[in-house]
């Protein structure tokens, strides 16, 4: 996920743009005379269209960073303007028009194909249109950062040279300055939001500011020259003059003590002595004033589906009592002789499987990328252009990431995609889940979603470039299941891998959802999670952490991936040999990420049309 996409997911915003049918109100009335041709009325198709692009040249001006994401560099000067109540006004007034445009346009006029556009869109507005509303818009404003999406923390790696945004150029250089000015001016707009939230007694939880402010004294005890923000100084191109070089390298000194060192100082110095003595201690939204409402549209929203948490949380019990009978299994295969915690306790402590060094487990994942684009023709059809790098994280970010991640590249190929591993506190990685952890990241799991998505020019961009976490995630999770098919987990260990990261999924059902609305305590939390999995104290905790961070979000990767697996069950059974497993993935993937109730009327008609060809 690339950090114009993490700060959209943090506040559950697709920014839409208004519609364009109030131009029509300031032009005079046209008179044809009986001998005049009137002219050619547009069509549906092209409304509805025009309306897609309108809508989204408008998002973008308003939000730059999901431009920069995209390799669209007319906005890289600036960050825009994330957190104030301008921003969320100028978004909710924008939703509402897009809506009112939309509604304009007869759906019946549309083809099925175009219909779904349209569907997708009007979804998408009224969800991103809910969080907007009086009701919720201030408990959203009132936490606009932490320790999982946060400035603090994406903003390094986007000024560093490592991230999206390009410097191959003297204006490449003089927009990160310009940037950095952008980035102390949220910071502080951020403070203001959080300062709202004392005042109306909307706080966070006193764990995620801790986890703040241990990431940005990390940060501020770097001298300068060591700090990501210099990255772009150690690597000038052939083409700045060593007279420019000397300015820019001076110019960049300045802005990281005088503009970025000192916006952070601000921030942990707030977080420290001002907003944590007023944290609250119950780690669960429903702990927060207004929390429970929250956590309902949360979920609502990660999964897009009318699910309630206590749904979510019985679905994630099953789930795991399931997987458990299948981790039973490999423990008999392997012929361990003690219990199946026992068993966990060995894989994730066993010197066997623990990687030697940061460089071994870069070799292994780009030993599984050989093998699994050998197998890729067999499942697929179309493969993306964008090419897959891997790359472990940088040291400040480590600590508090995920076990992996994915930053996507550029619809053009100019940026590669890029996965991410985990190499911090390396006896807690295991060997045993590189496999399944490389098919949810890379390929064909984040890779190939987003990188199809993004190169389908004939999509509309908010379907080539947006998306929901429920079928995002749903997709890399589903993909996790391919490794069956293509052979990767006739090895017990491997398997387990496999079952290790679905057990986590499906815990994530439960453990979100008893930390956000049954009282659940962080350790109580990492403990279950132990209890049922492999998974290593470490990723367990900052797990727990993370949902904790970012309610919600986690609940929506298992029932993604139920929905295509029950979706393809379905599809296998009624096509029977006219099914194709790589026609199926082809229908998922081809129209970008839907909400799961659209791809689901989707994959039906497609079933109807094979049954009668």
């Amino acid at each position: 996920m690339s950090f114009a996409g993490r700060l959209i997911l943090s506040t559950s915003l697709l920014a839409l743009a208004p519609g364009t049918q109030l131009l029509a109100q300031t032009r005079p009335p046209l008179v044809y005379s009986p001998t005049q041709a009137r002219p050619a009325q547009p069509s549906a198709h092209d409304r509805l269209f025009q309306l897609f692009k309108d809508s989204d040249e408008a998002s973008l001006k308003r939000n730059p960073l999901e431009a920069l994401s995209r390799g669209d560099y007319r906005y890289a000067d600036r960050i825009g303007d994330l957190f104030s109540d301008a921003h969320f006004q100028a978004e909710k007034a924008a939703a509402e028009r897009d809506l009112a445009a939309l509604r304009a346009i007869p759906r019946g006029e549309l083809n099925p194909t175009d219909q779904l556009a349209y569907d997708v869109f009007e979804f998408e507005t009224k969800d991103g249109l809910r969080l907007l509303q009086p009701d919720l818009l201030p408990l959203a404003q009132a936490l606009p950062m932490n320790h999982f999406y946060g400035l603090q923390t994406d903003y390094p790696t986007l000024a560093s040279g490592q991230g999206g945004a390009p410097f191959s150029s003297v204006q490449d250089y003089e927009n990160s300055l310009k940037r950095n000015r952008d980035f102390a001016a949220n910071i502080d707009e951020g403070i203001r939001q959080w300062r709202r939230g004392l005042q109306i007694g909307v706080v966070d939880t006193k764990l995620t500011v801790r986890n703040m402010i241990e990431q940005l004294d990390s940060q501020l005890k770097l001298k300068p020259t060591q700090s990501p923000y210099w990255g772009p100084v150690k690597a000038f191109p052939d083409t700045i003059s060593p007279a420019e070089r000397t300015r820019i390298t001076n110019a960049f000194r300045e802005s990281i003590t005088g503009t970025i060192t000192p916006a952070l100082t601000r921030m942990r110095d707030f977080l420290k002595n001002e907003y944590l003595p007023q944290a609250r201690d119950g780690v669960g939204l429903m702990y927060m004033k207004g929390g429970e409402a929250l956590y309902r549209y949360k979920v609502e929203t990660s999964t897009t589906l009318p699910m309630k948490p206590d749904e979510v949380h019985q679905l994630g019990l099953s789930e795991v009592a399931r997987i458990t009978k299948e981790f039973e299994k490999v423990r008999a295969e392997v012929g361990f002789a003690g219990s199946l915690r026992d068993f966990f306790d060995y894989m994730r402590t066993s010197p066997k499987f623990q990687p030697k060094s940061r460089e071994q487990l870069n070799q292994d994942y780009y030993r599984i990328k050989k093998a699994v684009e050998a197998k890729v023709p067999q499942y697929f059809v179309k493969v993306p252009r964008t090419p897959l790098v891997i790359r472990p994280y940088p040291p400040f970010r480590e600590k508090f990431e995920a076990g992996g991640s994915y930053d996507s590249g550029t619809p053009d190929g100019s940026r590669p995609g890029i996965f991410y591993f985990n190499a911090y506190d390396l006896p807690s990685r295991s060997t045993w889940g590189e496999t399944t952890l490389f098919l949810h990241e890379g390929a064909p799991g984040h890779h190939f979603q987003i990188s199809l998505a993004q190169e389908n020019a004939g999509l509309p961009s908010f379907m080539r470039f947006g998306g929901n976490t429920a079928y995002v995630e749903g997709w890399a999770l589903y993909a996790e299941t391919l490794g069956y098919d293509m052979g990767f987990y006739k090895d017990p260990y491997q398997r387990f891998g496999t079952l290790n990261d679905e057990m986590l999924r499906a815990m994530r059902l439960v453990v979100d959802t008893g930390l956000h609305s049954k009282g659940w305590t962080r350790d109580q939390a990492i403990e279950y999670m132990l209890s049922h999995s492999g998974i290593g104290k470490t990723d367990a905790t900052a797990e727990v952490e993370r949902y904790i961070a970012i309610s919600g979000q986690a609940t929506s990767y298992k029932l993604g991936a139920l929905t295509i697996q029950r979706l393809r069950t379905k599809a296998s059974a009624e096509l029977g040999p006219k099914f194709d497993i790589r026609e199926f993935h082809a229908q998922v993937l081809n129209t970008g990420s839907l909400p799961l109730s659209i791809l689901e009327q989707k994959i039906d008609r497609w079933i109807g049309e094979k049954k009668g060809s």
